[in-house]
């Protein structure tokens, strides 16, 4: 299988799968469990933002968290920013930020989903969002112009991607210089087992695309960002494994809860660049 077509096939299984999960939406949904989990036994659900401003937000859109982490609050957004939200999923952490930026701001999400665009959009009409819209997009190439953000956020999306490197290039250029990037994300401390990085099925699950820590930083220094900074949240006990067994992915419990975390990664394009 050559690399083309393993990436296709990764974009078009994690596409089908969150795209299932938008319409099977019921008012509760995770990426690493089924979509009737209890809330408290999934790893995207609401209970990772630090903010209080996400009680405000109706259950159709904190219902169909699929983060892992709290980049907005990470991003420490000011008025007036323009913010671009990578795999914005239901639309909460483009919410989040377009109550923080206020109305001289400006919000725009990108997902490659169509089924999670369209309940984006409406989520967006039933709350009256208005400086907030929502682009059909791969976050390998952004339908943005070059140098229109100041920040990035993403949330638990990334490792979703087949080329890294290339999100995180496209983002370099979408941002203006001094822009800032605030991601949370899964990471490894560690390899993955190879019959595992392999599954089409633990892609899906936020498990097999995940990196290592150092390449994750690396691939970011890389696209030319400076001052890279990376934290570890813990995981709730069982979030993985859990999401992992629903999908016919075998993942030992304790070798699971010591290699993989969640990643509050922030960095900044130079002022000047080279």
């Amino acid at each position: 299988m050559t690399e083309t077509i393993q990436a296709e096939k990764i974009r078009s299984t994690v596409r089908q799968r969150y795209g299932q999960i938008a319409r099977d939406f019921q008012g509760e949904a995770s990426c690493c469990g089924p979509s009737n989990a209890p809330a408290d036994s999934a790893c995207c659900t609401p209970t990772f933002y630090e903010t209080a401003d996400v009680a405000e937000l109706p259950d159709d859109v904190t219902g169909l968290s699929l983060g892992c982490g709290d980049p907005v609050t990470l991003a420490a957004l000011e008025p007036g920013q323009t913010v671009l939200d990578l795999g914005s999923g239901g639309g909460i952490d483009c919410f989040l930020a377009a109550k923080q930026v206020g109305p001289g701001g400006r919000v725009i999400g990108v997902d490659m989903t169509a089924d999670m665009i369209s309940k984006a959009r409406a989520n967006a009409r039933k709350i009256e969002s208005e400086n907030v819209e929502f682009r059909l997009g791969e976050i390998e190439h952004l339908p943005v112009a070059d140098e229109t953000v100041d920040v990035i956020i993403s949330n638990c999306v990334i490792n979703l991607s087949p080329d890294k490197p290339q999100v995180f290039r496209d983002a370099y250029r979408a941002l203006r210089p001094g822009g800032r990037l605030a991601v949370s994300d899964i990471v490894t401390r560690g390899e993955l087992p190879l019959e595992v990085q392999q599954n089409m099925a633990s892609w899906a699950a936020c498990v097999a695309g995940a990196w290592q820590d150092k390449d994750y930083v690396a691939a970011i220094e890389a696209a030319g960002f400076v001052d890279v900074t990376i934290g570890e949240k813990t995981l709730a006990d069982g979030v993985i494994e859990e999401g992992a067994a629903q999908l016919g992915v075998d993942v030992d419990p304790a070798a699971a809860q010591k290699l993989i975390y969640s990643a509050r990664v922030t960095a900044v394009k130079p002022l000047q660049q080279a």
